[in-house]
């Protein structure tokens, strides 16, 4: 098996790190590994305790390597956390050729130009992802490539992260012994997994409620339109009921996961919880109406920021196909319903957009779907630029592989 043809998704979150391993066969994506465990180092998506990082990266590397039977060199991680930032910025070059045509450097060029950019100080550019093209006045051009014209324009969206974020992020994989080959901001590696061509064609919303954060990307026409992290997310919720019935966190994580629901409307008032099936020391009996009141609240204040980002951006019920909740805190019941009711589109919690092989019982989408995009994104990376042993491939293997990808290439 080449050793180029395995791919590793590292995914560093507030609450939990995720590894994903997983390579071509015959056509389909094949995990080979997956695990995940606690992590008490990430405040709100940012590294605030590098040993407990390094230590929770290196136990999930070594479960992830026992499963896959290979030892594991290199790593593409994510990013997110408040302090990326977004913004739109325009790159202008002039055609080189003499005929006209519009050349594979005439993009980069352009590309390059956009990356002159004014971001927050302190700050590095993580990526520059062109939305459309313009050729001498001729907008929303979306492949310019073959066609003539003499001026290039690109409208591109620039994402920002913070310096020494990445430098403790790059520091905590070099300590663990690994090395990294990338780094891509969260939601776009939980798209490559969870998003289909039409649904970004069409207009979507991906949103991942995560331990500290929420992220969201909004995707248009193929390309991102908008994207922003919330500083609120699921541990949130948890220290909420944690205050409100006066009980230990761990003991509020469950209820939330057990009892918990984003409309109280639907909770009878008759309904309780006996603390003591949760934790033995802990014999009180709560009203479930009355946790899914702490719930609803926070998750409507989560909503709230929501709107106000598809206002910015004059998508406010504008999305037809709606929004795909993902991340450990989608797993509350009824949050579709609420999120139908206050933010006025269809919603659904994320599914894989295709076939996955290999350690699938293993997993499970919300947890799961940063660190497999990740290793998506290194499968398609190493497949366009043909770093795979090909001789290894027969053509229908081959065309399966590529017919694969397609679906996420606009």
């Amino acid at each position: 098996m080449p050793k180029e043809s395995i791919v590793t998704g590292l995914d560093i979150g507030t609450t939990k790190i995720s590894v994903c391993t997983g390579k071509i066969s015959e056509g389909l994506i094949t995990v080979i590994g997956a695990t995940r465990v606690p992590n008490a180092g990430v405040r709100k998506g940012v590294i605030v305790d590098i040993e407990d990082t390094v230590s929770a990266i290196s136990s999930a590397l070594e479960e992830v390597e026992k499963m896959a039977g290979i030892p594991i060199n290199s790593v593409i991680t994510s990013v997110g956390g408040t302090h990326i930032s977004s913004t739109n910025s325009r790159g202008v070059v002039a055609v080189s050729r003499s005929d006209g045509e519009i050349t594979q450097n005439d993009l980069d060029r352009a590309l390059e130009a956009a990356k002159t950019v004014a971001l927050p100080p302190n700050q590095e550019i993580l990526h520059v992802i062109p939305q459309y093209y313009i050729i001498d006045g001729q907008e929303s051009v979306l492949d310019p490539l073959g066609m003539s014209g003499i001026r290039l324009e690109v409208s591109a969206m620039v994402i920002g992260a913070s310096s020494v974020s990445i430098k403790n992020l790059t520091k905590c994989i070099n300590q663990a012994g690994l090395n990294l080959e990338e780094i891509v901001f969260a939601p776009l590696a939980s798209g490559k997994f969870l998003l289909n061509k039409r649904q970004k064609e069409l207009g979507v919303m991906l949103v991942d409620i995560g331990g500290g954060t929420t992220s969201m990307a909004i995707f248009e026409s193929g390309d991102i339109l908008h994207s922003c992290v919330i500083p609120v997310g699921s541990m949130h919720i948890t220290n909420d009921i944690a205050i409100g019935l006066r009980t230990s966190l761990e003991t509020a994580e469950k209820i939330k996961t057990h009892y918990g629901s984003a409309m109280p409307a639907k909770i009878r008032e008759s309904e309780s919880i006996n603390l003591s099936n949760i934790d033995p020391q802990d014999h009180q009996k709560i009203e479930r109406k009355y946790v899914a009141e702490i719930i609803h609240a926070r998750l409507l204040e989560i909503f709230s920021l929501l709107h106000e980002e598809l206002r910015k951006v004059g998508k406010d019920g504008m999305l037809p196909a709606g929004i795909i909740f993902t991340g450990g805190g989608s797993k509350i019941e009824d949050l579709v319903e609420l999120a139908k009711e206050e933010l006025r589109l269809p919603a659904q919690i994320a599914c894989p957009t295709f076939q996955v092989s290999g350690l699938v019982d293993k997993i499970e989408t919300q947890v799961y779907s940063t660190s497999i995009g990740l290793m998506l994104h290194g499968l398609e990376s190493n497949q366009n630029s043909g770093q795979f042993n090909l001789n290894l491939m027969n053509g229908n293997v081959l065309d399966k592989a590529k017919s694969f990808f397609k679906q996420f290439i606009p």
